[in-house]
């Protein structure tokens, strides 16, 4: 089935961007098990993989519209050097994505395409989930200091 071409472009720009969010959040997801933080480490960690199912569904979209994916192109990571950072960074690009999944399921309106639009509303649930468990985080660090933020991402289980 042949996807309208402006939806094609959109489709493989969100592909970027989840390509980059995967290996952003990976990055992050190893520094902070790196760091001792094994609960973070979890917590990122089954974000970049929420990523690589989005990842995923949009190459299976893609394709089934007749379309070639794009994996090669990736936009520019933002590797936080804390975990204050990391959190400030993640939680900007999860907002650039609600913006653009909000876009894309307009467009997607515009030019009948309901399976689009399902598929893009579903990716865009999660990552509002996303954004919602890095304001808990950035709320939590402000609430009760970073020190105390990270004592609790601590598995002394584990040790």
């Amino acid at each position: 089935m042949k996807g309208n071409e402006k939806l094609m472009s959109v489709l493989n720009a969100l592909l970027a961007d989840e390509l980059t969010a995967i290996n952003q959040y990976m990055v992050h997801s190893e520094m902070c098990a790196n760091w001792g933080y094994t609960r973070l480490h979890q917590a990122i960690r089954k974000q970049a993989m929420d990523e690589m199912f989005h990842a995923e569904w949009l190459i299976e979209r893609i394709l089934f519209l007749d379309g070639a994916p794009t994996v090669s192109i990736l936009n520019p990571m933002k590797i936080g050097k804390t975990v204050q950072e990391m959190i400030i960074n993640d939680n900007g690009d999860e907002f650039h994505a609600v913006r653009a999944y909000n876009d894309a399921i307009k467009l997607g309106r515009e030019v009948d395409d309901q399976g689009t639009v399902d598929l893009l509303t579903k990716i865009l649930k999660m990552e509002e989930g996303h954004v919602d468990w890095a304001e808990m985080q950035r709320a939590q660090i402000e609430q009760m200091g970073l020190e105390n933020y990270l004592v609790n991402q601590i598995d002394s289980s584990a040790s």
